[in-house]
């Protein structure tokens, strides 16, 4: 990678206010970082603490040339997640996602302030969040470059019943936008994991439209951790079990279980015999440091049942650093983009159990496109019950079988392939290039 000492470009991320999204944008400035240029990350003031607070294998703060633009916006209702909804949307965002119309004039300020500084500004926006940039057009010298959050097969094969109507007519204002600010698109992802839909995507743009797929985003080697903050006590648990004997469960951040899902769950993994790590939170709300959360029930003396071989974990847990670990031989996963890049580039094989949005395409490219998971949910059952019975069946399957050795050795190659084959790091060479031309 070129040193980049000229300071005559400036690049502004900014964020959809979602946990995935946060994230991937944040490990996209550390990846941006290392080419020293100017780095804003603009947000609203609560996302952006959000933000930094859950960062996993790096430290935000430590980098000089990253510049957090918190902007304030007006009071908004933060209704709690349902978890007996019909449909496991994450429905309490979506006041969220309509009061970042808020942020488009300081964020058009901080534009127009950059262009008079800089020989040229490259925002690299959330596609989800395009109607804030709306002036930018306006501004000779801004380019902006839509950042795609979702993986290539996901947006190729849509599914529209994974949405809500409301989601949807948010997201095609969006695309509105879009199509008036953008230069060119980033992925999340690589020609390792899915090549040929990267290719797909490409042939449905014009000639002039560029694309790059930079992705893992996420640190695939971490940081010794005897160097680092305190270790959480999962690791700790985790440091005293064999290799590959634990099965990982989370459903991510936009996700609530209904009492009678978490019992069936509880139950399977109980029976399975298999050891794990499960953590046991509420999705988030559009605020996450204001009010209360509800807090889960187990059955009743189940957490000293299951003691010596599960561990619950109710607060936020240091995903990346546990599906890193040599011990964690499975996940069972809600196949969030976030989750599965993580799983891929760690090699750690999926348990498929999608609930929204992108999960449900997600979950196929694992289970039958890349073959490094099996499906516990199909989605066209989405409205049935997973039984206790068929999550102990999945997990031995996983954990404790020749077919379950043989989906682990492929997705540790997948990994190797994805880490090592620098085809990201190739292709993040080339954007800078062009965005500093």
């Amino acid at each position: 990678m070129a040193k980049l000492s000229n300071h005559e470009v400036a690049i502004v991320m900014v964020p959809l206010p979602a946990q995935g999204h946060l994230n991937q944008l944040l490990h996209l400035t550390r990846l941006i970082s290392a080419y020293h240029l100017p780095l804003h990350f603009a947000g609203t003031t609560v996302h952006l603490r959000q933000a930094k607070t859950r960062v996993q294998g790096w430290d935000p703060l430590s980098k000089s040339n990253v510049k957090f633009d918190e902007f304030p916006i007006p009071n908004y209702e933060t209704p709690p997640p349902n978890p007996n909804s019909t449909t496991k949307f994450p429905s309490q965002l979506m006041p969220s996602f309509h009061a970042t119309c808020h942020l488009r004039h300081p964020i058009s300020s901080l534009l127009q302030e950059l262009a008079r500084n800089y020989k040229r500004v490259i925002v690299i926006y959330d596609s989800l969040i395009a109607w804030v940039l709306q002036d930018a057009p306006s501004i000779p010298n801004v380019e902006c470059y839509s950042f795609r959050s979702i993986s290539a097969f996901a947006i190729h094969t849509w599914d529209k019943n994974s949405i809500t109507p409301e989601f949807s007519e948010y997201s095609r204002v969006q695309k509105e936008y879009r199509e008036i600010v953008n230069s060119g698109d980033l992925f999340n992802s690589c020609y390792e994991i899915e090549g040929l839909y990267l290719d797909l995507q490409a042939k449905e743009k014009s000639a002039s439209h560029k694309q790059w797929a930079i992705g893992p985003l996420n640190p695939v080697k971490l940081c010794d951790k005897k160097n680092s903050r305190k270790s959480h006590k999962c690791i700790d648990w985790l440091d005293k079990q064999e290799p590959n004997s634990v099965i990982f469960v989370s459903f991510g951040t936009t996700t609530s279980l209904s009492d009678e899902e978490i019992k069936e769950l509880a139950i399977g993994l109980e029976k399975s015999e298999q050891k794990f790590i499960w953590v046991l939170r509420e999705a988030d709300k559009g605020d996450i440091f204001n009010g209360e959360s509800r807090k889960v029930e187990l059955p009743e003396g189940y957490e000293e049942r299951v003691e010596k071989r599960g561990l619950i974990v109710r607060d936020w847990a240091p995903q990346l650093e546990i599906l890193g670990h040599v011990s964690t031989g499975g996940f069972i996963s809600h196949c969030g983009w976030n989750s599965c890049m993580e799983s891929i580039s760690m090699g750690v094989p999926i348990v498929a159990w999608p609930m929204h949005s992108d999960q449900p395409r997600n979950a196929i490219l694992v289970t039958e496109v890349l073959k490094i998971g099996v499906v516990l949910k199909d989605w066209a059952k989405r409205d049935e019950l997973v039984s206790s019975i068929e999550v102990e069946k999945c997990v031995k399957r996983l954990m404790d079988s020749k077919e379950g050795d043989e989906i682990r050795q492929r997705a540790m190659v997948l990994s190797k392939s994805v880490v090592d084959g620098g085809g990201s790091s190739k292709e993040m060479d080339s954007f800078i290039a062009h965005i500093t031309r």
